[in-house]
């Protein structure tokens, strides 16, 4: 059984709870519960968990006894155990009613092929698992998953390497950093070739994230553990003062949530020069003030267009090198309308002029209408990293790649007025045709009509009185 056979059997079992009101959202979250004391069974973890609540206890329970068994589980592996089982457990509680419910799906995990699951990876399973509640409208999860297309590409052009600091302040479900400690172990041999102090620091330090919403941090920690990453994932907001403390970053890599804070608040940070409501702003400068100031700790991140408080992007080019904007297509987050890009930039040594000229890629128009049927594709990328890497910039033949200098960017009010190419989908009005040339034009064809029908009218009285 491969792990997309797994991951969709799993899914279905979401279909047992209807009758319970669970959300999909609340079933992943519920999975992730009962996932983590099978997965720790499979990989030879249980010595963090109290053996009165292994997995084989919880399986050896049925009916109202299990109900009350994995009600007493959570409440204990939340309280009164330690690291990521506290992590995971703290403040859990199950939506499940139905104890037959709950019996189905630990029979049903219970009895997946384990061993195929091993193989292709347990952390692959679980990524699985929230890329379908991603996908699925319903669940709302679209809003901290972002396509992991799109995280591989972004992590291939930003090279994170050994020994660096990585950091995602919006973490989610921690996709950025986990693809991320991918590339490096795929760069240095899975770690063997590192010093054991670096190795150790990879797996332990290296990575780190920061996540608002208390479920979605439940599934960040699983991700992570199943990753082995170990690195620290805070529960906390990044807008807040507790944000002051995230700096001295080599990496930054991150999809803030989009919108204003509730009720229009300001972020409640008091090291912000500029104070503003819109929260990817706000993110926005807690990233470039995160990184270090050596000229190589560089970042990437996923912004909407913004057309007011221009001043913060202006701050963003003095501080740092914003070097790529990459225009995105519509349809691959949120609504299909919502105009995104992704900012590629480079924090300076000094603190003015780091930004002299803004490179552009447009994916975003004459592309065609992303979504669940039609999902971006690493092919879509292609000319995009070819330019990004270019050695000479100004030498790619491309539409799409546009340079403009800091003073145009600033002459047009707005970085995201610029970049865009010609949509071929929309009319010109200079290729409409001229009204007064069609209007001559349509008056000499009536006129041609109407010498037409008076030749036809003056033929038929001619043939009236012959008769």
């Amino acid at each position: 059984m491969t792990t997309q056979e797994i991951v969709s059997k799993l899914w279905n079992l979401c279909n047992v709870l209807r009758d319970d009101g669970i959300t999909y959202h609340q079933y992943v979250t519920e999975l992730t519960y009962i996932l983590f004391l099978k997965m720790a069974k499979e990989t030879g973890a249980e010595s963090q968990i109290p053996e009165a609540y292994r997995w084989d206890n919880l399986a050896a329970q049925s009916g109202i006894e299990l109900k009350k068994f994995y009600k007493e589980l959570l409440n204990h592996l939340g309280e009164n155990c330690t690291g990521r089982v506290r992590e995971i457990y703290q403040g859990a509680a199950t939506n499940i009613d139905e104890p037959k419910n709950l019996e189905k799906i630990i029979t049903t995990i219970d009895g997946l092929d384990w061993f195929s699951a091993r193989e292709e990876g347990l952390g692959n399973l679980y990524e699985g698992l929230l890329e379908k509640n991603a996908n699925e409208k319903k669940s709302g999860a679209g809003q901290y998953f972002t396509p992991r297309v799109l995280i591989d590409v972004i992590i291939r052009l930003v090279k994170p390497q050994a020994g660096e600091r990585c950091n995602d302040p919006a973490c989610g479900t921690f996709g950025f950093m986990i693809a991320a400690h991918q590339y490096v172990a795929a760069q240095t041999d899975d770690f063997f070739d590192l010093d054991a102090d670096t190795a150790v620091f990879e797996r332990t330090e290296a990575f780190t994230g920061t996540e608002l919403v208390h479920d979605t941090h439940r599934l960040a920690l699983m991700n992570a553990m199943l990753h082995n990453i170990e690195g620290t994932i805070t529960l906390g907001d990044t807008l807040s003062n507790l944000g002051k403390s995230m700096r001295g970053y080599d990496v930054v890599l991150t999809n803030p949530p989009f919108g204003a804070k509730k009720g229009g608040e300001r972020a409640t940070r008091d090291d912000f020069t500029y104070t503003t409501s819109n929260k990817q702003l706000n993110f926005l400068q807690h990233i470039y003030r995160s990184l270090k100031a050596d000229g190589k700790a560089r970042a990437a991140v996923i912004l909407p267009d913004i057309s007011s408080e221009t001043e913060i992007l202006g701050d963003l080019m003095d501080k740092c090198n914003l070097h790529t904007v990459l225009r995105l297509p519509t349809g691959i987050f949120y609504a299909p309308g919502v105009k995104t890009n992704v900012l590629f930039f480079t924090r300076g040594r000094v603190d003015k002029g780091n930004t002299q000229e803004v490179w552009f890629y447009d994916l975003r128009t004459n592309m065609p209408s992303f979504g669940k049927t039609s999902p971006l594709k690493m092919e879509h990328f292609a000319g995009f990293e070819a330019a990004f890497e270019a050695a000479d910039r100004r030498a790619v033949q491309d539409e799409r790649w546009n340079v403009f200098s800091r003073q145009e960017i600033e002459e047009r009010g707005n970085i995201f007025d610029c970049g865009l190419i010609e949509d071929k989908s929309i009319i010109r009005y200079e290729d409409l045709p001229d009204p007064i040339e069609s209007g001559e034009e349509a008056i000499a064809q009536l006129e041609e009509a109407a010498d037409l029908l008076q030749s036809v009218v003056n033929e038929l009285k001619s043939l009236a009185e012959v008769e």
